[in-house]
């Protein structure tokens, strides 16, 4: 229970060390509970943020916004029935420079600087607001190169295993369209997922999973593997695309129906979802993504307002959760042109 049922906190190195040495049976649960994501489906350690969710359940968040601060807060939801207990994740710092804006993400609800030992990546955009690109702190798998920029952190003594230095790995690139002629309905997005390989969504698709997390806090069990462009068009994003030497997969938000009664574009949330905003999405593989050729129809992603300053986030293979919560973010941050 110590382990698996944490409660509001991440469960300490100790405990998990004196489970899994009780005897060989409680060795064996614990290795359960300590595995990827993907196959134990419990978020246990933070590492798990970085690793791509369950296949066919949708993992429940909830995201709390604060105007005051500017920073957004992720829960995991430990009771459904409502959004104001729920077990801390990640956070998000909103700062606005004179071109662009940066969301640095956290492990840590209280610091969020770059210098921190709890920073993990970062979403920034571009001036108009309409194209965003995420940036991991690590990178994401063994041919990721950093990104050459003013920000870019290098190895320090904060880190516990400098094997690899951390900066700034693009792992998502994140295009709205702009609405220029004024037409009705809701905003079209895209993201090209530089990180997954398009083949993942198909039968038998492997994500690359990250076992590491090299931060500096030791208590927290962060860092043990447990297993081994100018143009604003969404043409000229397609274009970026074609350029790319692997397959990735893309990501784009699902067609609403226009509900005559209501008149109103409408998408089915199965009731997680329960006040209608211009920022709720639903996010598909894109027709573009696997082999197969077809649309996949299955929500990777959706976001959506459920009170003033609370949105539900629910998740699932192949994203992680630091990926759709920065996909989130950018709905925060775009601008009235793209309605």
């Amino acid at each position: 229970m110590r382990v698996e049922e944490s409660g509001c906190n991440w469960p300490q190195r100790r405990n998990v060390v004196a489970c899994a040495g009780v005897c060989r049976s409680w060795r064996e649960i614990t290795k359960e509970i300590a595995g990827t994501l993907e196959v134990s489906g419990k978020l246990t350690f933070p590492i798990a943020l970085k690793q791509p969710g369950p296949r066919n359940t949708l993992i429940q968040c909830f995201i709390k916004r604060n105007r005051v601060t500017q920073t957004y807060h992720l829960y995991l939801n430990l009771n459904q029935a409502a959004n104001d207990d729920g077990k801390f994740l990640l956070s998000a710092q909103r700062c606005r420079y004179t071109t662009y804006t940066e969301y640095l993400i956290s492990l840590n609800a209280k610091d969020a600087s770059k210098d921190s030992t709890f920073y993990v990546g970062k979403l920034r955009s571009n001036f108009l607001g309409t194209k965003f690109t995420i940036y991991d702190a690590q990178p994401p798998n063994a041919g990721a190169k950093v990104t050459k920029s003013r920000s870019t952190r290098l190895s320090g003594m904060k880190q516990v295993f400098p094997r690899v230095p951390s900066g700034n790995y693009p792992v998502a690139h994140i295009s709205y369209e702009l609405n220029i002629l004024g037409a009705r309905g809701p905003r079209r997005m895209q993201c090209i997922m530089d990180a997954i390989p398009g083949s993942a969504i198909e039968p038998g698709g492997v994500v690359p999973v990250q076992t590491d997390l090299l931060l500096g806090n030791l208590d927290s069990f962060l860092s043990i593997p447990f297993f081994r462009s100018k143009s604003t068009s969404m043409g000229s994003f397609q274009s970026v695309l074609s350029t790319l030497k692997v397959d990735v997969l893309i990501l784009k938000n699902k067609n609403p129906r226009w509900h005559e009664q209501l008149q109103c574009w409408c998408l089915n949330f199965n009731g997680r979802v329960t006040v209608a905003s211009v920022k709720n999405f639903q996010l598909v593989a894109s027709v573009e993504s696997g082999a197969g050729g077809q649309e996949h129809e299955d929500v990777i992603l959706q976001f959506g307002k459920v009170g003033k300053d609370v949105f539900a986030m629910d998740y699932q293979y192949p994203i992680s959760a630091f990926q759709a919560f920065a996909i989130c973010l950018s709905s925060f941050d775009t601008r009235a042109a793209c309605e």
